[in-house]
Formats: C-alpha cells, structure tokens, sequence
C-alpha cells in the first residue's frame, strides 16, 4: 500500500539570517525616507543636514542590503517572477503613488524649487566638498539621480548575473553617471572652471551649441572651453556616426547615456509595461523625428541669429530655445520622462522624446552594422522577448518570421535575447552585405508529405 510522504519545508539558519538582513533593509529604508521627510518639511525644526543626508545614507544602506538579500536568493530564471502580479510594477494602486510621487517631484524641482529648500540645505556639506560652491536645486537632483542610478545598479548586477553583457554593461552606466555625469562636473566647479557634462552630446544637450553656451564656455574656460566645444562638435558629428557604424546606437543609450542608465537600473522593474501596439509606434514616430527637427531648427536659428547681430529673426530664435526648454528639455524628459516609468515604462522618454535617440535610430537604421539576428526554427513563440523590450519591439514577430531586427527605436539592450529560452536572437555587428537577409525556415506551403 502506498504511502503518502509529506513534505515540509524547513526553516534553516541561514533563511533565518536572510530574512532578519531583509527586515534591517526595510527599517533602514524606512527611518531614511522619514529624514529625508522630515528634512523637507521640517527643516526650521532639525537640522536637514542631520535628517535628509544622514536619511540619504541611511536609506542606501538599507537600500542595499534588501537589495541583495532579495535578488542573490532567487536564481537568474527566477528574477521576472510576478512582475503583473505586483502592483508595484503592474500600474495598480501603488505604481500610481509611485508615478505621483516622481511626478511631483519633478514638477517642484523644475518650478517650485523653493520648496525643496530644506533638502538642498541638507546637501549642503557634500556640495561644499565637492564643487566649493553652495548646494542648489541641481545638486540635489544630480545626487539623487546618481545614487538611484548606483542603488539601483546593483540591483540589475544581481538580476543579471549569469550575463557577462549585462554585467559590463550596467557597470558602464554606473561609471559614466558617476564620473561624467557627477563628480568631473563638481570638480570643474571646484576648480573654477565651467560645468560640462562630457557624457552628453548635441542634440540630446540641445544648448551645448548654441552661440551663449560656446561664448559662456571661452569665456569662462578659456582654452579648456575651447577643447568643450571641441569635444562636444566631434562627438556629435563624427564620434557618433562612427561609432554607431560599428555597434549601433546602444553604444549611447545603454552603455554612456545618463537617461539610459536610469532607464536600465532604476527603470528595469518596469520595462514590461512599454505599449507594443502598432499605435503607439505610429505615435513614436509622429513625436519623435519633429522633436529632432526642432532642436536643429533652433540651433540654426540661434546661429543666424547671431551671425546677423539680431537684425533678421529679433527674439523669434530665443522664443524658439526657451519653447524646447520648457515643454521638451523639462516636461517631456522629466515630468513625463520618468514619473510615467511605472505607467508607461522605463523609455517613455527614449522612445517618444530624445533627440539624441531620433539621431542615432536614424543612423542605426540606414547606416550601421548593427543587427540582431533571430533563427525562426528555434522560436517556440514564448513571447518572452516583445514582453521584456522596453522600446516596444513585436521582436517575437521577427522570430516567428526569421527576419532581422533592424529598428530605429531597438536601444541594443539585449534583454530579448537574455529571456529568450531557447537562443533564437543574437546581437551581432555583423557586415552590412545581406544584413536584411533573414534565416532560412521551411514554411507549410513547402511541405508535401501527403502528397
């Protein structure tokens, strides 16, 4: 007679270990959201620099240990385990606190930013060490940008551990955000000299060639300004066609680019949510190329402007430059750039807003090498890489049909081909001869078998 065996899963020291680091995590990111709270509103009451920086550092440290104790435990094919289960991340009750929450965030640092007076105070140390210069709405941003960039860094290197692609390029993101993006431009300062991003390019850093920005930078740098603008004018007209030539546009967009450094660390949660209907590609594309065309339009014009000493075009080129500022360099990137991540996705931005994004799509797309190939025979259509592309590829259409993915949108991630269960895609920069051509499928047309 059978017997039934029941099974009865053990508490071990070690799960005991873990949980107890968890719980530390979470009381640690608790006790730090409230300083950071308490430094916002209550600034005339306690010290904001003892309350938001010692809550900033407190809450990373719980950051990191609830990081790693929930990411190391589940192995890599558990990682997308109930992403539309959780309301996090499946735009239920707390995804919209959390867009909310960015939102405003966004809205009070563009235009309210007296508001957030009691949290630039409290950056105050870390500004005087870093940059000699008072703490401002920007520094504040600028270190919260980084450090979600690198909390959150840690939390891709975990997911993705079993890709040696992945790892480099998460840490490429976080060496660029960290060094490019925040500590060279708070050294410049320090040494008095002016504040570059050289990470950042024209058209995406609209106003690095625009006629003020290079007189501001001779001005103020003199010859390290000269090599600026040097710097800024190679990369965007001759860096950038070569080297998406040869890798695509994920050398910038996944590898350098600040915004995609968010989008893969801070944003990675929710790159399932992006729209994969043919609608929304259509929007993509009705947004996003005028948005390009815009920011050339204005820098011509700026450029004629002040070839002609104001005499032909007056103060339509400056209404130009300050109508992109406003409703694309702070609405679209910001507001709706990431406080729509937990709606909309992690590129809402990259994939309807950057010009820079438009530029290189244009350039991968007619003039590179880069490619992701797909073997149709192997596809078991799973469905797993349209769900993971964060751009909003059908890239299990391409599959089915064997057919190359050759998009001006696709970032070069390479996350359809980490969740692809049977190694139908890969990345290549192959030659462009035949870069069309798709893999050779055996359709049910070609089958005779009854016959």
């Amino acid at each position: 007679m059978p017997t039934a065996v029941i099974s009865q899963t053990a508490t071990t020291p070690s799960t005991t270990s873990q949980n107890v680091v968890k719980m530390v995590g979470l009381v640690l990111i608790s006790i730090g959201l409230l300083g950071i709270l308490v430094a916002a509103v209550g600034a005339d009451y306690l010290s904001p620099v003892f309350t938001g920086l010692g809550g900033t550092a407190v809450f990373t440290v719980g950051a990191l240990l609830y990081i790693w104790q929930s990411r190391r435990r589940k192995s890599p094919a558990e990682q997308n385990h109930g992403l539309w289960q959780q309301e996090a991340t499946s735009r239920g009750a707390s995804a919209w606190v959390i867009g909310f929450v960015l939102t405003g965030f966004y809205v009070l640092l563009y235009w309210f930013p007296d508001t957030l007076q009691g949290l630039i105070q409290a950056m105050e140390p870390l500004s005087q060490w870093l940059r000699n210069r008072p703490s401002d709405q920007w520094f504040l941003y600028g270190t919260f940008y980084t450090l979600a960039v690198l909390i959150m860094g840690v939390y891709a290197l975990l997911k993705y551990r079993n890709s040696r692609y992945h790892i480099i390029r998460t840490i490429s993101v976080m060496f660029f955000q960290l060094g490019f993006a925040f500590l060279l431009p708070g050294l410049l300062l320090m040494l008095n000299q002016p504040e570059y991003y050289f990470s950042y390019f024209w058209p995406l850093k609209y106003d690095y060639l625009f006629p003020s920005t290079m007189e501001y930078l001779v001005r103020d740098g003199a010859a390290l300004g000269v090599f600026m603008i040097f710097w800024g004018a190679v990369f965007s007209f001759l860096a950038t066609p070569v080297l998406t030539y040869f890798y695509g546009k994920r050398w910038y967009c996944s590898w350098v680019c600040g915004c995609g450094g968010l989008a893969e660390t801070a944003g990675d949660p929710y790159r399932h949510l992006s729209d994969k209907s043919r609608k929304a590609w259509r929007w993509e594309v009705a947004i996003i190329y005028p948005i390009l065309g815009f920011v050339i339009l204005t820098t011509l014009f700026l450029w004629i402007n002040s070839w002609s000493e104001g005499r032909l075009l007056g103060d339509l080129s400056g209404g130009f430059a300050q109508t992109y500022g406003f409703f694309i360099g702070a609405m679209f990137s910001g507001v709706v750039g990431v406080g729509f991540y937990p709606l909309m996705g992690n590129r809402v931005w990259c994939r309807f807003g950057c010009p820079m994004a438009a530029y290189l799509g244009l350039l991968q797309k007619h003039f590179s090498r880069f490619r992701i190939t797909t073997n149709g025979g192997q596809c078991i259509s799973c469905g797993n890489c349209s769900t993971y592309c964060e751009m909003g590829i059908d890239v299990r259409w391409y599959a089915q049909q064997g057919e190359p993915i050759i998009r001006a949108a696709c970032v070069g991630c390479g996350i359809c081909a980490h969740v692809c269960p049977r190694g139908v895609l890969k990345l290549e920069n192959g030659p462009r001869e035949g870069r069309y051509a798709g893999t050779t499928l055996i359709s049910r047309d070609e089958l005779r078998i009854l016959d």
